[in-house]
């Protein structure tokens, strides 16, 4: 009895190694077909091929397993080589952790973003709407020891007949202030053919989230050297945020901070919905710097010191923040900009945040 137990033992042993050999053969096939699908721009999961190896399965099926177990059991193999090709695809892709393990740190000036320095702050106006307006606030981002003025010269707005922005005239003021307080200019193009004469203005080419999948522009802002700050989607999934990146990237600029600004969902309380665990992810994941705009991530004032924290808690590598002289009359974004005291705030309550951690940390 007991002889028999072991050499059917001994037989099931045999199997599994013969299973596991196949499995790794019909692996490095998948592999093979997972290249050939990428040259040829076809999608990998292909549902009518998946349904009919399937069917045939289950027509040679002969027992003891149940078509369903069988079935199952099948399915978690494609689900699995669908996997294999997707974590070689992304293994070649040059914003991936993998790819470079070490952190990217963008340089604008003397100032570093990402890696081990202390996170930043950007910040201004959703809109430049005068110099006057512009100066004030470059006024008290200087009196705070910040760098980065931020404000919008070309608005792409949901309603056509809502401000578009100064354009040219808006960079030219955020230039001539920033010049005057020592500041980094930090500004959206929208246009492919605006980048050239709009590198002369600004320090940072934004991409907002509107055109995010915008990829002549992505393309072109990969083609200047100038850092990029790349705003994720309104409803793009982080894989598809990443392959954003990756166009400016693979044109040669690989100096490239991500903006998590909120995800549109159900939900009504607030503009957007933070997605907070996409920070954790894109660092795990990317080795490019990460960012979190807590202004238009929920549109709301009254919790701006809150999600500040949890961004910074979170492990991002600054903050974006939209601030006017008087918000009531803002003609953009009216209801979540803060004024200038409400900033100073702000400020005081995330250098607490990072006091008290850095003496945890200490500690």
């Amino acid at each position: 009895m007991n002889h028999t137990l072991e050499s059917l033992r001994k037989e099931l042993d045999r199997i599994n190694f013969q299973l596991l050999n196949l499995i790794a053969q019909r692996g490095s096939i998948v592999k093979e077909i997972g290249e050939i699908k990428k040259k040829q721009s076809v999608n990998k999961f292909d549902p009518i091929r998946e349904r009919k190896m399937l069917d045939q399965i289950i027509e040679h099926n002969k027992g003891p397993f149940s078509d369903d177990t069988v079935r199952h059991l099948f399915k978690q193999i494609f689900k699995a080589s669908l996997e294999l090709q997707q974590e070689e695809h992304h293994k070649t892709l040059l914003v991936s952790r993998k790819r470079r393990p070490l952190d990217t740190v963008v340089r604008i000036g003397d100032e570093e973003i990402g890696g081990n320095n202390d996170p930043i702050v950007i910040a201004g106006p959703c809109s430049v709407e005068s110099e006057e307006q512009v100066r004030k606030v470059a006024q008290v981002l200087k009196q705070q020891g910040l760098i980065f003025l931020r404000g919008g010269a070309y608005k792409p707005r949901t309603s056509p007949y809502d401000f578009q922005g100064l354009g040219e005239q808006g960079l030219e003021i955020l230039r001539k202030v920033a010049d005057e307080f020592h500041l980094k200019v930090v500004s959206e193009i929208v246009n492919p053919a605006n980048l050239n004469s709009s590198v002369e203005y600004v320090d940072v080419i934004q991409i907002g989230a509107r055109n995010m999948q915008n990829f002549e522009l992505l393309k072109a802002a990969g083609s200047v050297q100038i850092p990029v700050l790349l705003k994720r989607g309104l409803s793009a999934t982080i894989e598809e945020f990443l392959f954003a990146a990756e166009y400016i990237v693979s044109r040669g600029n690989n100096q490239v901070i991500l903006c998590e600004r909120g995800i549109r969902t159900y939900e009504k309380w607030t503009r957007n919905t933070l997605d907070i665990s996409a920070v954790p992810i894109l660092k795990k994941e990317s080795h490019l710097p990460v960012i979190v705009d807590i202004s238009h991530s929920t549109g709301r004032r009254d919790i701006l010191d809150a999600i500040a924290k949890a961004a910074l808690a979170a492990g991002a590598d600054g903050l974006m923040v939209e601030t006017h002289p008087d918000p009531a009359v803002a003609l953009s974004d009216a209801n979540q900009q803060i004024n200038l005291t409400t900033f100073r705030e702000l400020m005081k309550e995330i250098d607490r945040y990072n006091r008290l951690n850095t003496v945890k940390s200490d500690g």
